[in-house]
């Protein structure tokens, strides 16, 4: 029922009621399916009637659910619970990151050869797939910290526009810009790559603020003096001294032994210093994080607002890799990413082809691409919604999710809240008490009921 009063306050983003009801259905089989193998799943999950499943498909394609409005709702849901995310100046804390997703089929717009940096031997160097941008806001709920997602959208691989020569930077601020989030300031944490001048600009120009690591490669200026601005004729120096910032590693006499203010770290002693440099990119002061930590080595920080001391930048950069594990639950536990549409018009791809041109294909080619690419994107948002609901019931009621989980793990440490996987246990033990003993006026209850297929053991069991 605390599950049912999250997904409802949803309706608003489909023109029919018929329509809203199909969509919670997937919410919900998303939640409690124990297989990631797409829309079969989702039925099998639920127990329906095998006719189930074209209506289903025909939901991702459907006009009448509003993606747009969709993200806006979620969005808002999520700020309704603001005593929960953390906060800190008075602003949120957002993470925003990239993961590719391999996909295999022919006939799926978007896909294309992915480089995967990661520096696992289980991931091969490159695979075809979708390369998606996200962004997550951090709550906290007990000692536990979810990045909770609240917006995903495939940023590579299709190009309509021959003169559109926007990168993955520009999308990202497009991303977050997209977020209603017009008077609430944050902090956007990311990896190196989005410390860039599309990134910084974008965000200060709405007046938010940048945290993240810097290429040890990178350089900085001192301000220039006023004596120095003197010197010569012409316009004042912009730029004093150049400084490697690498080179900050060796002035070990400038910093300050501190505990580390790292998400689970205790009692580990760190050396740390900040310095106010100019950064060439922006042409602003930013201040550089110089941190030495005794077992995971030297970072270079940098974060756009001077007011944060060292550690604060320090402990929210630590919490960049909650987005991580976001990413490892949505794939292996809710499967935000298992889309299998195919478009039977589109042409083969060929094995390590690149982006898709299509500013020379026709209007009703062009047009079954964006269809396709929106039931991505559909099946995309119904996840991450899925997997933020399990995270909100895990910070709201971990104690109700504990007592409904009814199965075993090795090991419940106490202070901290449920994973997205148990929280999905516990939906699913609780699937067949919620469809029978519900009040009259939850209208999914009757919804699913009608369409229960009492000739498998999974329909029966919910139906008994």
């Amino acid at each position: 029922m605390q599950w049912w009063s999250l997904i409802k306050q949803l309706r608003p983003a489909c023109a029919r009621k018929k329509t809203f009801l199909w969509m919670a259905l997937a919410i919900a089989a998303m939640s409690v399916r124990s297989d990631l193998a797409g829309v079969t799943s989702v039925v099998r999950a639920l127990g329906l009637k095998s006719s189930c499943y074209e209506r289903l498909l025909g939901m991702f394609h459907s006009n009448s659910l509003k993606l747009e409005e969709l993200t806006t709702l979620w969005v808002r849901l999520v700020f309704k619970c603001s005593s929960r995310l953390l906060q800190v100046n008075g602003r949120y804390v957002l993470v925003g990151d990239g993961v590719k997703v391999a996909k295999s089929g022919k006939k799926m717009p978007a896909v294309k050869r992915l480089h995967q940096e990661s520096e696992s031997n289980s991931k091969p160097e490159f695979i075809m797939g979708h390369s998606i941008q996200a962004v997550s806001i951090l709550a906290q709920g007990l000692s536990s910290v979810f990045a909770i997602p609240l917006s995903a959208r495939i940023h590579e691989g299709l190009v309509f526009n021959n003169n559109d020569k926007r990168t993955l930077l520009d999308k990202m601020v497009l991303l977050l810009n997209s977020l209603p989030m017009e008077d609430l300031p944050y902090y956007f944490v990311a990896d190196a790559y989005y410390a860039a001048r599309k990134i910084i600009l974008g965000l200060l120009k709405e007046g938010h603020h940048l945290i993240s690591r810097v290429r040890k490669t990178a350089v900085a200026y001192e301000t220039p003096s006023a004596v120095e601005g003197k010197k010569t004729r012409g316009r004042p120096r912009k730029y004093g001294k150049k400084i490697k910032l690498i080179e900050l590693f060796d002035q070990e006499e400038n910093m300050k032994e501190e505990i580390s203010p790292v998400y689970n770290e205790k009692g580990v002693k760190i050396k740390i210093a900040s310095y106010d440099l100019l950064w060439k990119n922006v042409g602003i002061l930013v201040r550089f994080v110089v941190v030495i930590h005794p077992s995971r080595g030297r970072i270079l920080l940098m974060s756009t607002d001077r007011t944060l001391p060292a550690l604060q930048i320090l402990k929210l950069y630590g919490l960049r890799f909650k987005i991580e594990l976001s990413f490892k639950q949505a794939v292996h536990v809710i499967g935000t990413y298992g889309y299998h549409f195919w478009m039977r018009q589109m042409k083969p791809l060929k094995r390590n082809s690149g982006n898709q041109y299509l500013h020379k294909t026709s209007q009703t080619y062009r047009d079954g691409i964006r269809r396709k690419m929106r039931a991505y994107h559909v099946h995309i948002q119904l996840g991450v919604i899925s997997q933020g609901v399990l995270q909100l019931l895990s910070i709201s009621a971990p104690d109700l999710v504990w007592s409904s989980f009814g199965s075993w793990i090795r090991t419940i440490r106490p202070g901290l809240c449920p994973s997205e996987n148990v929280t999905s246990i516990a939906l699913r033990n609780t699937l067949a008490n919620f469809l029978g003993e519900s009040p009259s006026d939850v209208e999914l209850v009757s919804f699913i009921q009608e369409r229960l297929d009492l000739e498998r053991i999974e329909g029966t069991r919910l139906a008994a």
